[in-house]
């Protein structure tokens, strides 16, 4: 079917979108960029600003199962594996390899007292970005930034690493299992979960980000019970009548994220109850409303499109100028009102980088993979 006028988050399916879900999955990357901007000023967990933004990961994740399930799931009998991990990596793979690259850029520029940028040969930087446009994590002690990061060029990277990793198994086992079958796996994966925010080493589940054993666990279980949770929604969605569905969501992502930490360093499990609520609970609800809702207004519509659209290249761009911009407020000993003018001018910034990115590279790279590796022409389905 051939296109000219199409939303970007039309390639990968050949469904009609749901345009609430497209904007909810904006607002949570503006959530994410926010989290990460206040990341300047906390000295751990306990005093991060936007203090829960990471768990808009874990929205991404099950957001991502419900989409993979209404996009693909009837469409095995004519697709074959390897088409279907094409089609994934067409969607997901050009933003990696730009957001590594823009990494390398600014590296130079990122230098502080956390990280001596200067000591990082220009052969070490060229590896780095070769394996984190690869989607290779660097192993700790490895990285060139020092901090432990599995990808220190674009440190968000690291959920892509675990978004390949869920799609993989959905193409392979998951979506094989049985509704009663995937309806025990996301039991015991989000079991799994909630022990280690409950219980676990930092009463939350901000990890995932490193090759450390904690790490790879807590990364590990966000992912199988939040992209599995998705896939099970999908199966078991009947949408219900629902009004202002994007901006009930909107508001309860932007709420959620900014909830101050819970319990302080003396009842960690508190703040591990909360995000096992989040993950479980509201997130899931989150995602039926938005699936449910319909936009039926011009303004409301255009958000959406807008905000799905550049979502995902959002994600992707704006890591490299938060290591610019805590080396700046770091080196400058800055105060969050004196650094407002480079904060808002960075988020900003990165909208506009976003849109750029995907306007100019994302869509014409997308079309062209898809080409080749497809064999389609002049369409963006992928």
């Amino acid at each position: 079917m051939l296109e000219t006028q199409v939303s970007a988050t039309a390639f990968a399916d050949t469904k009609p979108h749901y345009n609430i879900l497209d904007g909810l999955r904006g607002v949570a990357a503006l959530t994410v960029v926010c989290f990460h901007l206040f990341e300047a000023y906390a000295t751990s967990h306990i005093d991060q600003k936007i203090n829960h933004g990471y768990l808009a990961v874990d929205f991404f994740f099950i957001l991502s199962g419900f989409v993979v399930a209404y996009a693909y799931d009837d469409r095995w009998a004519t697709m074959t594996i390897s088409d279907f991990i094409k089609r994934r990596f067409i969607r997901l793979h050009p933003m990696v390899v730009i957001g590594a690259i823009i990494g390398a850029v600014l590296f130079y520029f990122q230098g502080c007292a956390a990280w001596d940028v200067s000591k990082v040969s220009v052969t070490s930087l060229l590896i780095a970005t070769f394996i984190n446009a690869c989607l290779i994590p660097a192993t700790p002690g490895f990285e060139i930034r020092g901090v432990g990061e599995m990808y220190p060029l674009n440190g968000p990277s690291w959920s892509l690493f675990y978004e390949y990793i869920g799609n993989i198994l959905y193409a392979f086992f998951i979506r094989k299992l049985s509704t009663s079958a995937l309806s025990i796996l996301v039991l015991l994966a989000g079991c799994g979960l909630a022990a280690f925010a409950i219980w676990g080493p930092y009463g939350d589940i901000c990890v995932g980000f490193s090759l450390t054993g904690d790490n790879i666990i807590g990364g590990t279980l966000r992912m199988l019970f939040s992209f599995s949770a998705g896939l099970l929604l999908a199966r078991k969605f009947k949408p219900i009548p629902v009004k202002g569905a994007f901006w009930i969501g909107g508001l309860a992502i932007v709420i959620l994220s900014a909830i101050p930490r819970i319990g302080g360093n003396d009842h960690l499990w508190m703040n591990g109850v909360y995000d096992t609520v989040c993950f479980a609970v509201v997130f899931p609800l989150l995602v039926y409303l938005g699936a449910s809702g319909k936009t039926t207004d011009e303004l409301t519509t255009r958000l959406c499109k807008f905000l799905g659209d550049i979502s995902y290249p959002l994600y992707m761009v704006h890591y490299p100028f938060i290591y610019w911009y805590y080396a700046w407020v770091k080196n400058e000993k800055l105060t969050f009102v004196q650094s407002l003018p480079g904060a808002s001018a960075l988020v900003l910034g990165s909208i506009v980088l976003a849109y750029l990115s995907l306007k100019l590279y994302d869509e014409p790279v997308r079309r062209f993979l898809t080409k080749y590796l497809l064999g389609v022409q002049n369409s963006f389905r992928a």
